[in-house]
């Protein structure tokens, strides 16, 4: 029996489910008669017509680019890119996303730690590294992380990737 053989008799038996019960008069023109079909009366809210002329921005022309929402200052993305220091404790690896734009700063959000600390977070093949303020997500430490915009953006990361980070407490 190949897998189109299911295919074929549901096609087959389609027609003949249409013609009885509920559906018949549905795929005819017709609307089952239990159905109430009522039209909007005078005080229905009905959205507001444009003025002729407006002209309607197309989506991202109006808004903020990324780089608008990176409130880090050059010092403090300096300080948190400078070497790590020789007592740093390794609390794991995590699969971070995009945390909430609004939270301004350099964070990682994670299951790792259970109360804010001064921590580190360093791609896998070593090529960047950023202090970062470790705050605890409550979730298991399994459970993937976010990471704030400053530091996907300090660490020269696409907003739009998962990214593994190796986590360290300071």
């Amino acid at each position: 029996m190949s897998y189109k053989t299911p295919v074929c008799v549901l096609a087959l038996l389609l027609p003949a489910l249409a013609a009885c019960g509920p559906f018949s008069g549905i795929g005819q023109g017709g609307v089952p008669e239990d159905v109430a079909v009522r039209a909007p009366q005078a005080d229905t809210t009905r959205p507001q017509a444009r003025q002729p002329g407006t002209q309607v921005a197309s989506l991202g022309q109006t808004g903020l680019r990324p780089e608008a929402l990176d409130q880090v200052s050059a010092e403090e993305r300096a300080a948190a890119l400078a070497p790590a220091s020789a007592s740093t404790q390794p609390l794991g690896e995590t699969l971070a996303a995009l945390g909430s734009p609004a939270q301004t700063g350099l964070w990682l959000r994670t299951g790792l730690v259970t109360s804010v600390t001064q921590g580190r977070v360093e791609l896998p093949d070593g090529s960047a590294s950023l202090r970062v303020e470790l705050r605890p997500s409550g979730a298991e430490a399994g459970a993937g992380s976010q990471l704030s915009l400053s530091a996907f953006n300090s660490l020269g990361q696409p907003l739009t990737q998962l990214v593994r980070l190796r986590v360290f407490a300071e």
